[in-house]
């Protein structure tokens, strides 16, 4: 990991990086993510308007408490204002007044491979790590997520949730989510760091704003964990309190089709889902199960509508 040098860009990094945070959030004990991201989450997030911090999702969903952290150690509360399911962005406005400018939105779209960019978590310059932009390709997530053409970076930042990702232009061209261990690139295994691209927030920015989320019908959501085994799609856990906790499918399934469409990946899965109709739809399947294929109906339903909502100050 190697740190950045502000001299070394044409932006002032310092200041920059004063607006990145550190967000530590609180979640009920009976709340439906808590067994998997428990009750107690922190990372980053980064000010990009009057107060507003755009983070990570998993850092607030039914977060009922918020706290945005600066890099000089003060800390003041915040009310969480939403939390989008497709794209993957949270939305934190803090409670008091904030004396530091947002960073500017870049245009993540015209990023290239090759490309520097300095991935700030908060603490100042001593929380970046100075990276590339390895990879830019579709990213599928067992959690029923999936982006066109997420960003890849290297080397991986060590606390990479929330991260703020700076185009050498000294703009916001994404969100940190996640690490992937041990990709290639150029004939070295590394660690990368998946980012979810700024123009994802874009189209729903104005919405995150007023009523906390995307003003479009919900997904349906099966409530599986799925992951590809070999060139197979197996269904390798059931969210506790989901839709099909004690339906048709059972952890073990392999997906043969959905809506009589055979499934190619853990994507097109996905796709085939979403394609049936909206949130609430049932989805007919075909899984092969103790050596034979069975037909099954999938149950499914709007995630938000059985998660906790925010506080309301």
């Amino acid at each position: 990991m190697t740190e950045p040098r502000p001299e070394d860009y044409e932006f002032d990094l310092n200041r920059l990086v004063k607006s990145v945070v550190g967000v530590s959030t609180k979640i009920p004990d009976d709340a439906l993510t808590a067994h998997v991201l428990g009750t107690e989450r922190s990372g980053n997030g980064v000010l990009i308007g009057d107060g507003l911090v755009l983070t990570i999702g998993y850092l607030v969903t039914e977060a009922q408490e918020a706290w945005i952290t600066f890099s000089d150690g003060t800390s003041v509360p915040g009310h969480v204002l939403g939390y989008d399911q497709e794209t993957g962005f949270g939305m934190i406005q803090a409670l008091a007044r904030v004396d530091r400018e947002p960073v500017p939105l870049g245009n993540s779209d015209r990023t290239s491979i090759g490309d520097r960019v300095v991935v700030c978590g908060a603490g100042g310059v001593s929380g970046a790590v100075d990276a590339h932009i390895v990879a830019k390709q579709e990213f599928a997530g067992y959690w029923e997520y999936l982006i066109d053409e997420a960003l890849f970076t290297a080397p991986a930042h060590p606390h990479w949730g929330g991260t703020a990702v700076i185009s050498s232009a000294g703009e916001l061209i994404g969100v940190g989510s996640l690490q992937v261990q041990h990709a290639e690139v150029d004939g070295k295994e590394v660690d990368l760091n998946m980012i979810v691209p700024i123009n994802l927030l874009k189209p729903i920015l104005d919405d995150m704003r007023t009523i906390g989320q995307a003003n479009r019908s919900p997904r349906p959501w099966l409530g599986v964990y799925a992951t590809d085994v070999g060139n197979n799609i197996v269904i390798a856990g059931l969210a506790p309190g989901g839709p099909n906790d004690e339906a048709e499918l059972q952890v073990g399934d392999i997906v043969l089709a959905v809506d009589d469409e055979d499934v190619q990946d853990l994507a097109h899965f996905y796709r085939l889902v979403w394609g049936v109709g909206e949130a609430g739809v049932e989805i007919p399947m075909q899984v092969h199960r103790d050596g034979q294929a069975v037909d099954v109906v999938a149950r499914s339903a709007n995630r938000r509508a059985l998660l906790k909502g925010p506080v309301v100050h």
